[in-house]
């Protein structure tokens, strides 16, 4: 099909940036950037989305850490571009567009199914079709993507709780770039739009996974904590968030899914109890960015303390001899289960900010050497194994995942 040229901006790689074809950078700006143009190979302008619908939320998020961390123009131009484009043509990619709003009972469209199947592995599948203009065009909600609301919270709400809570974390990152009130009043909509389902089952507190209400787990509930305390420190009621994210980590810590070792298990049972799961390591990462938001707000001492718990834990858990983060799949972990890794990096990067350690440093720059050195083909696309070697199925995700390392790395580049 026919691109113009305001979509063709978005795709091409960025030619123009410093160090953008050196082949043995050690810059840490100079790896993201090049990163960052690998990345936009992947980018479906038309619709707004770089990979499955969850984890394009992601990778936006990674473009806007990076435009934290890199004052380049010309990446801030683009970041400023992509934003708008995915918040414009979006939408029209959304399953049930709407499922949170009260009153209104309506299954979750046919064909859009998440679960975990029996290795304890996280799978999302996609109605036929998915992430094509001919998809949008279809959808039973928005008719075309002229008619999808950008800026309603509404569109981007599906009835996967978990879903909508990474889109808020994306818009509000995309607020911290570019300061257009749209993004974050769109975040602080999605949030209230989730906090409707407020309280599940269990211990009179937390949120399901689904509107099916069939399932309480971490993921969700810690992206319900995150998103409170990043909006406590940017809406215009900072007591509101903050008050939300402190009952949301209270009610966390309670649930029993922090197990004995100071790592999280994927749920609850249905009794409530510890499920026992894999301690993935995005559940071991949420949580410590939230902790780091809570605390530039409310800072006490026991969030502080907490985050640490949870980081040493993980650290020396499941990280590999050589300091290198691994995930229980390994390099079988399908489409969800490849974005982990990364998640858990921005987290141990927001902790470093707040409550600077060393070893969160030692471990943010080693696995960018090895995402860099071990994990990278000659077209500069990041694979699954961070450790090494380079296995030849990188997409999206997997990329996306591995650039968050990258973008750590600028972050800790001086110490």
């Amino acid at each position: 099909m026919y691109l113009s040229r305001s979509f063709l901006t978005l795709i091409l790689p960025l030619a123009a940036l410093p160090n953008a074809y050196a082949q043995n950078i050690t810059d840490p700006i100079g790896r993201a950037e090049l990163a960052m143009s690998a990345l936009q190979k992947f980018y479906n302008a038309p619709t707004g989305m770089w990979t499955g619908w969850w984890n394009s939320a992601n990778v936006m998020t990674v473009i806007a850490n990076l435009a934290k961390v890199d004052p380049n123009p010309q990446l801030q131009d683009l970041a400023a571009r992509i934003f708008a484009n995915t918040a414009a043509m979006g939408p029209a990619q959304n399953f049930d567009p709407g499922a949170e709003e009260p009153f209104k009972k309506r299954r979750i469209a046919s064909g859009y199914t998440k679960g975990i199947d029996e290795n304890g592995i996280p799978f999302t599948t996609y109605p036929k079709g998915w992430g094509t203009p001919e998809y949008a065009a279809k959808n039973k909600k928005f008719k075309s993507r002229q008619d999808a609301p950008a800026y309603d919270p509404h569109s981007w709400l599906d009835g996967f709780y978990d879903d909508d809570l990474w889109w808020a974390l994306a818009f509000l990152a995309a607020y911290d770039v570019t300061k257009k009130v749209e993004y974050l009043n769109l975040g602080e909509g999605i949030f209230n739009g989730v906090a409707r389902v407020w309280p599940s089952n269990c211990g009179n507190g937390g949120i399901y996974w689904s509107k099916d209400k069939k399932y309480v787990n971490a993921i969700a509930n810690e992206l319900f904590f995150s998103t409170a305390a990043h909006l406590a420190n940017r809406a215009s009621d900072p007591n509101k968030y903050a008050d939300w994210a402190v009952k949301s980590i209270d009610w966390f810590v309670a649930s029993g899914m922090i197990n004995k070792d100071g790592l999280i298990n994927d749920g609850l049972k249905d009794d409530c109890t510890n499920n026992g799961l894999q301690t993935w390591s995005y559940n071991q990462g949420v949580i410590l960015g939230g902790l780091a938001e809570l605390y530039k707000v409310r800072p006490a001492v026991a969030y502080k303390d907490l985050a640490a718990r949870l980081a040493n834990a993980s650290l020396t858990t499941i990280f590999d001899k050589n300091n290198i983060l691994q995930d229980p799949c390994g390099p079988t972990c399908g489409g969800d289960a490849s974005q982990f890794k990364g998640i858990y990096m921005r987290g141990l990067q927001a902790l470093h900010e707040v409550a600077p350690d060393p070893t969160y440093v030692a471990a943010i720059k080693a696995n960018a050497d090895s995402v860099w050195n071990n994990d990278r083909d000659k077209a500069n696309l990041l694979s699954i194994q961070w450790a090494g070697p380079f296995i030849d199925v990188a997409n999206a995700t997997t990329h996306s995942s591995a650039m968050e390392a990258l973008v750590a790395a600028i972050a800790v580049k001086d110490e």
